[in-house]
């Protein structure tokens, strides 16, 4: 009888709820467009310096959209789903 209670009370859906996962690909959008933002400012000819690569987007704006999603993405799975 006891054994038949543990499994009934074991028996759950998924361990996270809609609202864990809505967060979770929020901070995962932040995080893609983080890098999508760091990407580039190269240059093609190896003997040309190219200022770009320093630009406030790439040193400041997309880091921070990273830790940004970073930090969504902690907060998704500390959230607990059954609370309202």
């Amino acid at each position: 009888m006891g054994e038949k209670k543990r499994k009934e009370e074991s028996k759950s859906g998924f361990v996270f709820g809609r609202k864990n996962y809505k967060f979770m690909f929020i901070g995962l959008a932040c995080i893609a467009l983080g890098f999508i933002l760091m990407a580039g400012g190269g240059s093609d000819d190896p003997n040309v310096f190219n200022p770009d690569i320093f630009s406030w987007r790439r040193i400041r704006l997309a880091p921070t959209l990273i830790l940004i999603g970073f930090g969504i993405q902690v907060y998704a799975i500390l959230l607990n789903p059954d609370k309202e």
